[in-house]
Protein backbone atom coordinates (compact mmCIF):
# COMPACT_ATOMS: atom_id res chain seq x y z
CA UNK A 1 0.00 0.00 0.00
CA UNK A 2 1.43 3.48 -1.10
CA UNK A 3 1.19 6.62 0.77
CA UNK A 4 -1.82 7.88 -0.98
CA UNK A 5 -3.55 4.81 -0.57
CA UNK A 6 -3.62 5.14 3.03
CA UNK A 7 -5.35 8.37 3.25
CA UNK A 8 -9.37 9.12 3.60
CA UNK A 9 -10.89 9.05 0.37
CA UNK A 10 -11.53 12.84 0.13
CA UNK A 11 -8.07 13.47 0.28
CA UNK A 12 -6.85 10.63 -1.73
CA UNK A 13 -8.58 11.86 -4.44
CA UNK A 14 -7.09 15.36 -4.01
CA UNK A 15 -3.77 14.14 -3.38
CA UNK A 16 -3.98 12.45 -6.46
CA UNK A 17 -5.75 15.79 -8.62
CA UNK A 18 -2.78 17.88 -7.18
CA UNK A 19 -0.21 15.21 -8.57
CA UNK A 20 -1.91 15.27 -11.90
CA UNK A 21 -1.81 18.75 -12.04
CA UNK A 22 1.64 18.98 -10.90
CA UNK A 23 2.65 16.39 -13.90
CA UNK A 24 0.90 18.36 -16.09
CA UNK A 25 2.81 21.37 -15.18
CA UNK A 26 5.97 20.37 -15.27
CA UNK A 27 5.88 18.57 -18.35
CA UNK A 28 4.44 21.91 -20.08
CA UNK A 29 7.56 23.46 -18.25
CA UNK A 30 9.90 21.13 -19.66
CA UNK A 31 8.29 21.00 -23.39
CA UNK A 32 8.81 24.80 -23.41
CA UNK A 33 12.15 24.78 -22.39
CA UNK A 34 13.19 21.55 -24.39
CA UNK A 35 10.43 21.01 -27.23
CA UNK A 36 7.96 18.26 -27.23
CA UNK A 37 10.08 15.68 -28.95
CA UNK A 38 13.05 16.32 -26.73
CA UNK A 39 11.76 15.99 -23.77
CA UNK A 40 11.20 12.36 -21.41
CA UNK A 41 8.72 10.71 -19.50
CA UNK A 42 11.94 10.55 -16.98
CA UNK A 43 12.46 13.82 -16.39
CA UNK A 44 9.26 14.56 -16.17
CA UNK A 45 8.63 12.69 -13.38
CA UNK A 46 11.80 13.79 -11.58
CA UNK A 47 10.58 17.53 -12.16
CA UNK A 48 7.80 16.12 -9.94
CA UNK A 49 9.89 13.90 -7.65
CA UNK A 50 7.69 11.26 -8.57
CA UNK A 51 8.77 7.90 -10.19
CA UNK A 52 8.25 7.03 -14.11
CA UNK A 53 5.64 4.42 -12.99
CA UNK A 54 4.05 7.03 -10.58
CA UNK A 55 4.00 8.63 -13.61
CA UNK A 56 2.30 6.00 -16.00
CA UNK A 57 -0.12 5.80 -13.45
CA UNK A 58 -1.86 8.71 -14.40
CA UNK A 59 -0.52 9.05 -18.12
CA UNK A 60 0.06 6.80 -20.60
CA UNK A 61 2.50 8.91 -22.74
CA UNK A 62 3.86 12.19 -23.19
CA UNK A 63 1.39 13.08 -25.94
CA UNK A 64 -1.37 12.12 -23.28
CA UNK A 65 -0.30 14.94 -21.23
CA UNK A 66 0.28 17.47 -23.76
CA UNK A 67 -3.38 16.55 -25.09
CA UNK A 68 -5.08 16.43 -21.80
CA UNK A 69 -7.07 19.55 -22.97
CA UNK A 70 -8.74 17.67 -26.01
CA UNK A 71 -10.78 15.73 -24.18
CA UNK A 72 -12.91 18.40 -22.55
CA UNK A 73 -12.58 20.29 -25.71
CA UNK A 74 -14.25 17.42 -27.80
CA UNK A 75 -17.16 17.75 -24.97
CA UNK A 76 -16.73 21.30 -24.62
CA UNK A 77 -17.68 20.83 -29.10
CA UNK A 78 -20.35 18.49 -28.70
CA UNK A 79 -21.79 20.51 -26.17
CA UNK A 80 -21.87 23.96 -28.15
CA UNK A 81 -22.86 22.50 -31.74
CA UNK A 82 -25.91 21.05 -29.94
CA UNK A 83 -27.14 24.33 -28.65
CA UNK A 84 -27.00 26.13 -31.92
CA UNK A 85 -30.55 27.94 -33.09
CA UNK A 86 -31.72 24.63 -34.59
CA UNK A 87 -32.30 26.51 -37.95
CA UNK A 88 -28.67 27.55 -38.89
CA UNK A 89 -27.16 25.83 -41.77
CA UNK A 90 -25.09 22.96 -40.70
CA UNK A 91 -21.50 24.49 -42.09
CA UNK A 92 -22.55 27.68 -40.09
CA UNK A 93 -23.70 26.25 -36.96
CA UNK A 94 -20.33 24.41 -37.17
CA UNK A 95 -18.09 27.00 -38.41
CA UNK A 96 -19.44 29.25 -34.91
CA UNK A 97 -18.92 26.42 -32.31
CA UNK A 98 -15.29 25.19 -33.54
CA UNK A 99 -13.94 29.14 -33.31
CA UNK A 100 -16.06 29.76 -30.57
CA UNK A 101 -14.67 27.29 -28.69
CA UNK A 102 -11.13 27.83 -29.79
CA UNK A 103 -11.70 31.38 -28.82
CA UNK A 104 -12.58 30.34 -25.64
CA UNK A 105 -9.58 28.17 -24.98
CA UNK A 106 -7.19 30.64 -26.10
CA UNK A 107 -9.08 33.41 -23.57
CA UNK A 108 -8.61 30.66 -20.51
CA UNK A 109 -12.31 29.77 -19.99
CA UNK A 110 -13.41 26.17 -19.97
CA UNK A 111 -11.01 25.27 -17.22
CA UNK A 112 -8.00 25.61 -19.61
CA UNK A 113 -5.12 27.18 -18.89
CA UNK A 114 -4.42 29.73 -21.92
CA UNK A 115 -0.41 29.42 -21.59
CA UNK A 116 -0.72 25.92 -21.53
CA UNK A 117 -3.06 26.44 -24.62
CA UNK A 118 -1.15 28.55 -26.50
CA UNK A 119 2.18 26.08 -25.44
CA UNK A 120 0.42 23.19 -27.11
CA UNK A 121 -0.41 25.07 -30.51
CA UNK A 122 3.27 26.36 -30.77
CA UNK A 123 4.24 22.75 -30.04
CA UNK A 124 2.53 20.89 -32.30
CA UNK A 125 3.51 23.33 -35.17
CA UNK A 126 6.72 22.04 -34.49
CA UNK A 127 6.27 18.48 -33.73
CA UNK A 128 4.91 16.09 -36.43
CA UNK A 129 4.80 13.30 -33.50
CA UNK A 130 2.32 15.60 -31.50
CA UNK A 131 0.44 16.69 -34.19
CA UNK A 132 -0.47 13.17 -34.99
CA UNK A 133 -1.16 12.21 -31.56
CA UNK A 134 -3.29 15.22 -31.92
CA UNK A 135 -5.22 13.91 -35.15
CA UNK A 136 -5.49 10.72 -33.99
CA UNK A 137 -7.25 11.62 -30.78
CA UNK A 138 -9.80 13.92 -33.49
CA UNK A 139 -10.02 10.58 -35.36
CA UNK A 140 -10.85 8.22 -32.39
CA UNK A 141 -13.98 11.01 -31.64
CA UNK A 142 -15.01 10.71 -35.11
CA UNK A 143 -17.94 8.58 -34.27
CA UNK A 144 -19.54 10.86 -31.68
CA UNK A 145 -18.81 13.58 -34.27
CA UNK A 146 -20.79 12.23 -37.33
CA UNK A 147 -23.85 11.22 -34.55
CA UNK A 148 -23.94 14.71 -33.57
CA UNK A 149 -23.48 15.89 -36.83
CA UNK A 150 -26.99 13.53 -38.11
CA UNK A 151 -29.03 14.40 -35.02
CA UNK A 152 -28.49 17.74 -35.75
CA UNK A 153 -29.68 17.47 -39.53
CA UNK A 154 -32.54 15.09 -38.42
CA UNK A 155 -30.85 11.89 -39.97
CA UNK A 156 -30.25 8.45 -39.84
CA UNK A 157 -26.10 8.27 -40.50
CA UNK A 158 -26.84 4.91 -41.37
CA UNK A 159 -28.74 5.52 -44.24
CA UNK A 160 -27.38 9.36 -45.55
CA UNK A 161 -23.89 9.59 -46.33
CA UNK A 162 -23.66 13.58 -45.45
CA UNK A 163 -22.97 13.41 -41.93
CA UNK A 164 -20.37 11.06 -42.43
CA UNK A 165 -18.70 13.26 -45.12
CA UNK A 166 -19.22 16.54 -42.91
CA UNK A 167 -17.23 14.91 -40.13
CA UNK A 168 -14.43 14.12 -42.51
CA UNK A 169 -14.34 17.55 -43.91
CA UNK A 170 -14.25 18.68 -40.10
CA UNK A 171 -11.17 16.73 -39.21
CA UNK A 172 -9.21 17.62 -42.55
CA UNK A 173 -10.46 21.47 -41.33
CA UNK A 174 -8.41 21.09 -38.26
CA UNK A 175 -5.59 19.73 -39.96
CA UNK A 176 -5.36 22.55 -42.41
CA UNK A 177 -5.71 25.05 -39.36
CA UNK A 178 -2.82 23.51 -37.75
CA UNK A 179 -0.86 23.86 -41.27
CA UNK A 180 -1.98 27.23 -41.68
CA UNK A 181 -0.89 28.16 -38.33
CA UNK A 182 2.65 26.80 -38.74
CA UNK A 183 3.45 28.39 -41.62
CA UNK A 184 4.17 32.28 -40.26
CA UNK A 185 4.14 33.85 -43.74
CA UNK A 186 0.27 33.12 -44.29
CA UNK A 187 -0.01 35.60 -41.09
CA UNK A 188 -2.07 33.61 -38.47
CA UNK A 189 -1.36 33.70 -34.95
CA UNK A 190 -3.87 31.87 -33.33
CA UNK A 191 -5.78 28.36 -34.05
CA UNK A 192 -9.29 30.38 -33.97
CA UNK A 193 -7.97 32.69 -36.30
CA UNK A 194 -7.31 29.92 -38.78
CA UNK A 195 -9.89 27.90 -38.17
CA UNK A 196 -12.22 30.19 -38.81
CA UNK A 197 -10.41 31.13 -42.13
CA UNK A 198 -10.69 27.21 -43.25
CA UNK A 199 -14.63 27.31 -41.82
CA UNK A 200 -14.97 30.20 -43.86
CA UNK A 201 -14.07 28.54 -47.15
CA UNK A 202 -16.23 25.38 -46.27
CA UNK A 203 -19.39 27.24 -45.57
CA UNK A 204 -18.98 30.02 -48.44
CA UNK A 205 -18.12 27.37 -51.50
CA UNK A 206 -14.53 27.02 -52.85
CA UNK A 207 -15.90 29.07 -55.86
CA UNK A 208 -16.63 32.10 -53.95
CA UNK A 209 -13.51 34.71 -54.89
CA UNK A 210 -11.42 35.76 -51.79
Amino acid sequence: MTATDALPAGRRERKKQQTREALIDAAFRLFADKGFDATTVEEIADAVDVSSRTFFRYFASKEDVALTFQEEQHRAVLAALAARPADEPIMTALRRTVVGIARACERGELGFDPSRFQCMMELMSRSDTLLAGSLEHAQRKQAAVVAAIADRMGVDPAADLRPHVIGAVIHSAFRAASDILATPEMGYTTLSEAADAVFAILEEGFDTPR
